[in-house]
């Protein structure tokens, strides 16, 4: 024991902290003139759905109200390039954004919101240099100086093979296509962002901190190492300037705000040391963000809003890793669209933060701070070693089979970690129990899209050929298809063909014509893994089925429609394949007359649907209606989604066995109903 008045042991350590802390440089408080504070970031929201009139009310109200910048969503035809009439596009017209098919579109969404004044994001990759010429002509027609418009095409192939399957073309043209952009913002639009790497939906497809790292900044030195060429060495460090990041901020918000640090280190590293950037401004790691989408819960949603304040704060606490631009999702995005109050409210929250408390008056919190120098340290390693890893095998676009089985490993990790309650998410797998929610109110709590909207958008685009001078038409893309062989920059007979009058499908048609089309890697092989643990009862029970069955368990997940978000899909043929069923899983964008030609080839026992975009209905209606008349009804088949109750009740009624959405993240549970679904002595005791 301790003498009178001597310290123990915990009390002298507390002493030796306070005089470290009291010994440490003070936090400069910059003057708190309004002139002399930090300018806030770009407040966005993520918005666009429906029709072009309609997402147009939805972003002058939202500029009313205090957004600061546009965030426009498209929707999944406009993305991978097909026109609202095409048979692909059946269903997802305008449900998890805006169509826009052409001039008309693109003109009717911008109506009265003066271009050369506004900074505009656009959610777009495999389509970018068709959109930007889209707008572009808006712009000229408004009589804007194209020389001065200000925003961003994400334009970010890569991590579409790898995590969202919005790709149309092979990654080698496609990286052509990133650099055509690219160069042709820098000679004739040079405050425009032309490129941004974007590392948010790798985090969404399972990354580590490490990994988001590594494999943005891989994608970033692909497109830097292709535009290279095009340009004078002198002008090169400009360029570097343009590119910009797309990043996600996860819950654990520590470790998300020293990863931002760490990329601004390494960006300055690879600016600095692999291409000889000097001015430091030129060097600098410009990002927007939009907090984790994915961790946002179908039950008690209404704890989803502390979620996206405490990931925001990853994103905006330090000032030398602070986000140029923030978009939050709304507290309802797990279960569907957000109303505009939604919105308003996300957006609140960013106005709050920016202009209510004292945030942007002081420099950096944690300079000097060695917990976060130690931990910003630690991701920098690891993303040098992945970083080395990739280089070595030739870099980013060599290295997507590599990246795209990573990420799927990661996100099974992910999902273990829940299921065995190592990671506790409230409301989920702890403190399940709770009131029913009073925001989710009549309506669902969530915008519903009239599906009517399909049907009047494939009039207007009728109405828009018929209209046309369609020889003006047939001239413009004979000229992007000349361009595109040759090898020439797209972008100026992108533009010309958007003014004469053609289509986004017919834009992309020509793309397919010369470079043709692509499938990308699903990183879900067919050899069992080494994460089998606890799943011992099932592997038995599949082997006594199959044993029943006379032939191994057959399970075939299809996605059909547009889709890209496989990580659901992805992990169900992952544990299925591991409890010892034999799979059968080709990855995204299949039609329904696809999977049921799978299933009249490969004869399985179940058949899994997959679709998050919310045109469930009609796409399982198809696919329930051809199985009838291919004489394959008697295959159970269950459906994966972002589904509400009304609709599963729709569902069940086309024959649907089983629905499963986001509240159902218990894959044993999961693959245990698939056991049951066909086991012949349970069916035959039913």
């Amino acid at each position: 024991m301790p003498r009178c008045g001597e310290l123990t042991g915990a009390e002298n350590y507390d002493l030796e902290l306070r005089r470290e802390i009291l010994l440490r440089p003070r936090f400069k408080r910059l003057p708190m003139t309004q002139t002399q504070k930090d300018r806030p970031w770009l407040i966005r929201t993520y918005a666009g759905h429906s029709t072009a009139k309609a997402s147009n009310a939805l972003y002058r109200g939202n500029l009313a109200k205090g957004q600061t910048g546009l965030s426009v969503a498209f929707d999944l035809p406009t993305q991978t390039g097909y026109d609202s009439d095409h048979k692909l596009a059946h269903g997802e017209v305008g449900k998890v954004g805006v169509p826009v098919c052409h001039l008309g579109d693109m003109r009717m969404l911008f109506d009265q919101i003066p271009l050369e004044q506004m900074n505009t994001s656009m959610t777009i990759n495999a389509t970018a240099p068709w959109l930007l010429a889209l707008y572009i002509a808006v712009a000229e027609e408004q009589g804007a100086d194209i020389s001065k418009l200000q925003g961003t095409v994400q334009n970010d192939l890569i991590k579409e093979y790898l995590s969202r399957g919005t790709y149309v073309c092979p990654p080698k043209p496609s990286l052509k296509m990133i650099a055509d952009v690219a160069e042709y913002c820098y000679r004739n639009v040079p405050k425009w962002n032309p490129m941004n790497v974007c590392s948010y939906h790798l985090q969404e497809a399972g990354a580590t901190p490490e990994q988001e790292l590594a494999f943005a900044l891989s994608t970033a030195i692909a497109v830097l190492d292709e535009l290279r060429p095009r340009v004078a060495a002198a002008d090169f460090p400009e360029m570097v300037s343009r590119i910009s990041f797309f990043v996600n901020a996860g819950i654990r918000f520590v470790t998300e705000m020293c990863k931002m640090r760490a990329f601004v280190d390494l960006w300055d590293e690879i600016c600095r040391d692999r291409y000889g950037v000097e001015d430091a401004k030129y060097r600098r790691f410009r990002y927007g963000v939009q907090v984790n989408s994915l961790g946002l819960t179908e039950q008690q949603p209404e704890n989803n809003v502390y979620r996206i304040l405490i990931e925001m704060l990853a994103v905006t606490l330090s000032k030398k890793a602070r986000a140029r631009a923030v978009q939050l999702p709304a507290w309802n995005e797990a279960l569907g669209l957000p109303r505009p109050w939604d919105q308003q409210w996300s957006m609140r929250m960013q106005q709050i933060l920016a202009y209510e408390t004292d945030l942007l008056e002081y420099d950096d919190l944690f300079d000097g701070n060695p917990v976060v120098d130690a931990k910003v340290e630690e991701l920098k390693e690891g993303a040098r070693a992945e970083l080395a890893n990739l280089d070595s095998m030739g870099g980013a676009i060599s290295a997507i089979d590599y990246m795209k089985a990573r990420l799927v490993d990661s996100n099974a990790d992910r999902l273990n970690r829940i299921e065995r309650n190592e990671t506790i998410v409230v409301g989920v797998n702890k403190w399940t129990e709770g009131e029913p929610s009073p925001l989710q109110t009549e309506d669902g709590g969530i915008m519903v899209v009239d599906p009517a909207v399909e049907e009047e958008q494939i009039a207007r685009l009728n109405d828009w050929r018929a209209a046309r001078d369609e020889a003006a038409v047939q001239t413009a893309l004979a000229d992007l298809r000349e361009a595109a062989k040759s090898g020439t920059n797209i972008m100026p007979a992108s533009i010309a063909a958007a003014k004469a009058g053609a289509t986004t499908g017919e834009w992309a048609e020509q793309m397919r014509a010369v470079h043709g089309t692509y499938r990308g890697p699903t990183g879900v092989s067919r050899s069992v893994s080494n994460k089998t643990e606890g799943l011992d009862d099932l592997r038995a029970a599949v082997d006594a089925v199959s044993d029943r069955l006379g032939r191994r368990m057959k399970f075939l997940v299809g996605k059909p429609g547009l889709d890209g978000h496989s990580n659901g899909a992805e992990q169900i043929a992952f544990r299925a394949r591991d409890c010892g069923m034999e799979i059968s899983y080709e990855g995204i964008r299949l039609t329904p007359e696809e999977i049921i030609a799978a299933a009249q080839a490969e004869n399985p026992h179940v058949i899994g649907l997959s679709i998050l975009s919310g045109s469930h209905i009609p796409l399982v209606e198809e696919v329930m209606e051809r199985l009838k008349n291919a004489e394959l009804d008697h295959i159970p088949v269950i459906v994966g989604g972002i589904i509400p109750e009304s609709d599963a009740q729709k569902l069940k009624t086309m024959g649907v066995a089983k629905i499963y959405t986001p509240k159902d993240f218990e894959l044993n549970v999961i693959m245990s109903d698939i056991v049951a679904l066909v086991d012949p002595r349970k069916i035959a005791a039913e």
